[in-house]
């Protein structure tokens, strides 16, 4: 059997003497797309922190079969794990190339930097348009088509996304998750994908946890917890 991209086995974590994750263990294959379920405050930013390495963590997370736990958070993004946070993390007085080109600070080949950024005005064309504005005069859905962009200039094995279709209208979160399937199957880049929209969320990936007061609560095919009657009262509102 293959052995998954991402696995947390036991992870535990902290802000200060508070503990947020207790015995999380979490797995995510090559090209697979994942999804998180939970409420405020259940654990899902805190997970992702986890594993790039924000918030001081035990246990143990490999990535592509290698240790990281306790890494700095640059060499996670060199190993190939990119984090799209809550809020976009734009920065908000650099142009949208600019933007770009600071996602690619790992890579050391600028004709290859040149043509990807070629390429995600092609996939967001609004970006092209913006591409000599500052980050801040944009709206929320460009800023957040602007930092999926930004963190796919490192070229990730896997892209973390905390709340992509947050303060967003839903035209606009409908087409952002048509571009993450378009990424997650033309290019194999595997999606650990935190979400409110459950239904969306559910569509696009193959697998779901749930998490609930830091603990992993339920897990299984994505198709089938999207069928369970708790799971449709609780995230779908069916």
């Amino acid at each position: 059997m293959t052995a998954p991209l991402l696995r947390m086995e036991s992870v535990n974590a902290y802000y200060g003497r508070f503990q947020a994750l207790h015995g999380v263990s979490l797995e995510v294959g090559e090209g697979e797309a994942v999804v998180l379920l939970g409420a405020n405050g259940a654990g899902k930013t805190t997970l992702l922190r986890a594993l790039s390495g924000l918030v001081r963590a035990e246990g143990r997370i490999t990535f592509g079969g290698t240790p990281i736990l306790g890494r700095r958070p640059e060499w996670i993004v060199r190993r190939g794990m990119s984090h799209v946070p809550q809020g976009r993390g734009c920065f908000a007085d650099l142009t949208v190339e600019e933007n770009l080109r600071v996602g690619a600070f790992t890579r050391r080949d600028p004709a290859g930097v040149a043509r990807d950024i070629r390429r995600w005005y092609e996939v967001f064309p609004r970006l092209g348009e913006r591409r000599d504005q500052p980050a801040g005069q944009m709206s929320g859905g460009e800023q957040q088509m602007l930092a999926i962009a930004r963190a796919l200039m490192s070229r990730p094995r896997l892209l973390l996304l905390d709340e992509p279709s947050l303060g967003l209208a839903r035209m606009i979160t409908e087409g952002l998750f048509q571009r993450l399937r378009e990424i997650n199957e033309r290019d194999g880049t595997a999606l650990l994908l935190v979400e409110q929209n459950a239904e969306l969320a559910l569509g696009l990936a193959r697998r779901a946890y749930v998490i609930a007061a830091g603990h992993i609560e339920r897990s299984g095919p994505a198709e089938r917890l999207r069928a369970d009657d708790a799971i449709r009262r609780t995230y779908l509102g069916l």
